[in-house]
């Protein structure tokens, strides 16, 4: 009688930086060494992405500095938190095929460089008589910070099992998104002890960060092998419904989030000059509501497992609609406990929608799959096509949800030049958050024979 041995289990082997195999889903091999290594990967990834969002955000500090000597006027200062919104949406889908295409620890090695592109020139340019056409430029570039979201999400998705991502990815873009308060507590502290005379400190503190998240990446990151782009899985996304549904909806979350942590310290100054007349007084709430909106991010997915990601988004878009009305009621009665308040709810809401929106998308192709397989009688081919599908659908979405952080800009701008408020900005905001929870009811909650279930 013959027995059958089982091959021993050897830890994950790794040559110059690439791993010569990966079985996540292999419980003996996730034991032997697999788990070790992904935790590795994660923690670098959730320090490199960190100083990403931190470069991405920095204008959102530096318009603080910009003083009556610099001659740009509100509208101007709104323009400058715009630009490198839009250029971290358009880099985002780049971004994400670009770990694919040459590696994760490459790409996050050149990702992670590529943030000396602003905040060098930044460090020794900006000063009282530069031009404003070189602050655009300075600017737009840090948008090259918006991109590391996407390529460190898509890549930490290589490294876990499906049975962990979730948490995994949870941590990733949570620590990512601190990155937004952190660079302005640094602005904080910049401006209470060397004064706003000296902008340049901010970005010259980030750059020894920068070059440590690319030294770590270079050091202790992994390229994943037999990691390839999906051939056509963005063109199918692209013709797909869903995928512009929830675009639209992780506008209103993540775009909301992102748009206002760049915009937060400026309202402030312009809606209660006579509480900030200084920028050292409005940074010191400026990074509470991006600190909020991050750490409760994970929440959202949770409740999202919990109760359902639909339910969980149109419920919050309702939330944030009534918290959008708060903000609007207590501008026109210059109540500030009432603003704030306000305000730090549509931060809260917007963390929370999203950690939801994000669980959906992978849920709503699970549930189309579940359909398919019973027309078909191929459930593994089913399943194949959905997990093809989401993530393309994941990497679109999220660079179109960011151009949402320009659009909340803009939107404040043309309020305040238009008539001195931002009153028509909060009711811009209220009307695009009742479209989503309208649109999240009619797609994905009511009752009907093709209603996704599970999503």
């Amino acid at each position: 009688m013959s027995t059958l041995v089982s091959a021993p289990t050897t830890p994950p082997a790794t040559t110059a930086g690439r791993l010569t195999e990966w079985r996540p889903e292999d419980p003996a091999f996730w034991a032997a060494g697999g788990a070790r290594v992904a935790r590795r990967n994660l923690y670098v990834s959730i320090f490199a992405e960190h100083v990403g969002f931190s470069v991405w955000s920095l204008w959102s500090v530096t318009v603080l500095f910009l003083g009556p000597e610099y001659g740009i006027d509100p509208a101007g200062k709104f323009l400058l938190t715009a630009v490198p919104a839009a250029l971290g949406a358009v880099l985002r889908l780049p971004y994400t095929l670009a770990v694919a295409r040459f590696g994760g620890r490459n790409w996050t090695i050149v990702s992670a460089l590529l943030l000396l592109v602003p905040a060098v020139p930044m460090a020794v340019l900006i000063e009282p008589g530069v031009s404003y056409a070189t602050l655009m430029v300075l600017a737009c570039l840090s948008g090259v910070g918006g991109g590391n979201f996407a390529s460190s999400m898509a890549n930490i998705n290589l490294f876990f099992p499906e049975r962990l991502k979730g948490r995994a990815l949870g941590l990733n873009a949570g620590g990512g998104n601190l990155g937004v308060p952190a660079v302005q507590l640094v602005g904080l502290a910049v401006l209470a002890t060397a004064g706003a005379a000296y902008p340049r400190l901010v970005p010259a503190v980030y750059l020894p960060l920068i070059v440590l998240a690319a030294l770590a990446a270079a050091r202790w990151l992994d390229n994943v092998p037999g990691a390839r782009n999906e051939p056509g899985a963005l063109r199918a996304a692209a013709r797909d419904p869903h995928t512009w549904v929830m675009s639209m909806l992780y506008v209103g979350t993540f775009g909301s989030f992102i748009g206002f942590g760049f915009a937060f310290g400026q309202v402030l100054q312009l809606q209660f000059h006579d509480r900030f007349p200084t920028p050292v007084d409005a940074a010191w709430l400026t990074f509470l509501g991006p600190l909020i909106g991050s750490l409760i991010r994970p929440v959202g997915g949770q409740l999202a497992d919990r109760l359902g990601g639909a339910r969980v988004t149109f419920w919050n878009f309702v939330a944030m609609a009534a918290g959008a009305g708060l903000v609007l009621y207590a501008a026109r009665e210059k109540s500030f406990p009432l603003y704030l308040a306000g305000f730090l709810a549509l931060f809260v809401f917007s963390g929370i929608g999203n950690g939801s929106t994000y669980k959906m998308i992978p849920a709503i192709f699970r549930a189309r799959a579940v359909a398919e397989s019973e027309l078909t009688g191929d459930p593994e081919a089913a399943q194949r096509r959905a997990r093809r599908l989401a993530g393309a659908v994941i990497g679109i979405a999220g660079a179109v949800g960011a151009s949402g952080g320009v659009l909340v800009n803009v939107a404040f701008r043309q309020s305040f030049l238009a008539s001195g408020t931002a009153d028509a900005a909060y009711l811009a905001f209220i009307g695009w958050y009742a479209l989503c929870f309208l649109v999240t009811w009619v797609v994905y909650l009511r009752p009907g024979p093709r209603t996704l279930v599970g999503v």
